[in-house]
């Protein structure tokens, strides 16, 4: 079974959601090139609907929070 994990982009601080396997990942809102390996994790899940679940909860709390207030957090 794969497992998934959320990270931070480091350059624009958009979350990504990557298998756990992966070595990189573009991120999706600034288009840079992420490397898991080095990258920020933030969550963990087993399942992928479980990790769009969680991924989907960090960008509401950001919407609503404001993203640099967010990541001070984690």
């Amino acid at each position: 079974m794969t497992s998934y994990v959320i990270v931070v982009c480091s350059e624009c601080g958009g979350y990504l959601l990557a298998k756990i396997d992966q070595k990189s990942r573009t991120c999706p809102y600034c288009g840079s090139r992420v490397l898991l390996e080095k990258a920020k994790k933030i969550a963990y899940a087993k399942k992928a609907d479980e990790a769009s679940a969680i991924l989907r909860r960090f960008k509401e709390k950001a919407a609503k929070h404001g993203k640099a207030r967010l990541q001070k957090l984690f």
